[in-house]
């Protein structure tokens, strides 16, 4: 009897095991069901921002003329186009305020929808983000004491000390920059450009690296402190906006270039420029192809 009861005990298993399994993939099977159904068919973010009325665009308000606050009140460059682009498109704007260094970190993480802080368009960038078209001209300078007699030209910081924006592209092309000059160079990195331009007034850094635009606004504002070294030592770049590579943020990217050209044409790209640079600037109406 025992060596017949074995069979009955496994077969018993095997028909639990059997019906447990299928209850799983059952389960399975709706639960991946139930996923599918709540993610829209052609998910496409700038259909989610009109259906919103409101776009995120996030940025670095430590970075004059472009953001900066004035008490706690948002303004600069960006803050001006992204108030036009805002009303081409028929929503209002949720500006976020971020570190530099957690700004295009946080793009990729789909915490909001645009960056407006000027990202500099590098061949790195271009293989990792969707860039819109030009907002300005952004190519890498310096900026020294106004008193200081011992920079007169780009090539004089050998030997010296710079101080520049941490994961800035400006201050990867001044070290590339100052490798090839014969006295070493050192650097001191900053979470943001005024606490570069703070050290540089006080005398713990012989100059700041920035972009030409950046560097023209803050020797404006106190040329009794600062002056930019000129000709600006590095290769013509420009400044745009980015969202993420992909089909689902395509049209944003799209309509986005669609109001920066008409802002162009109809003068309100120019009047901002001259607003906070003093002139117009004539912006490609493409994206450059990046010469780093």
């Amino acid at each position: 009897m025992a060596l017949q009861e074995k069979p009955e005990i496994s077969e018993m298993a095997m028909m639990t095991t059997k019906a447990s399994w299928k209850a799983m993939v059952a389960g399975a099977a709706a639960l991946m069901t139930m996923v599918a159904a709540s993610l829209p068919a052609n998910a496409d973010t700038l259909e989610d921002i009109k259906k919103a009325g409101v776009i995120k665009a996030a940025t670095e308000m430590q970075f004059p003329p472009f953001d900066f606050l004035e008490g706690d009140k948002y303004v600069g460059v960006d803050r001006d186009l992204m108030d036009e682009v805002a009303k081409e498109l028929g929503v209002k704007v949720e500006y976020i305020d971020l570190p530099w260094t957690s700004v295009l970190p946080g793009l990729e993480a789909g915490k909001f929808d645009l960056v407006i802080a000027p990202v500099t368009i590098t061949k790195e960038r271009l293989a990792r983000y969707a860039f819109t078209l030009p907002i300005s001209e952004g190519t890498a300078a310096l900026m020294k004491r106004a008193d200081d007699d011992s920079i007169t030209k780009p090539e004089d910081i050998a030997g010296k000390t710079i101080g520049g924006g941490k994961g800035t592209s400006q201050l990867g092309q001044i070290k590339e920059y100052a490798a090839a000059l014969p006295g070493k160079v050192e650097f001191k990195e900053y979470v943001d450009s005024n606490q570069s331009y703070a050290d540089l007034a006080a005398g713990r850094v012989d100059a700041s690296v920035n972009s030409y635009p950046n560097l023209a606004y803050a020797a404006a504002q106190r040329p009794e402190t600062f002056a930019v070294v000129l000709p600006p030592f590095g290769k013509t770049t420009y400044f745009s906006w980015v969202s993420r590579l992909g089909e689902k943020d395509a049209s944003l990217v799209e309509a986005v270039n669609a109001a920066l050209l008409k802002l162009g044409e109809d003068g309100r790209m120019s009047a901002i420029h001259e607003k906070w640079f003093g002139k117009g600037v004539d912006l490609p109406k493409t994206i450059p192809e990046p010469s780093f």
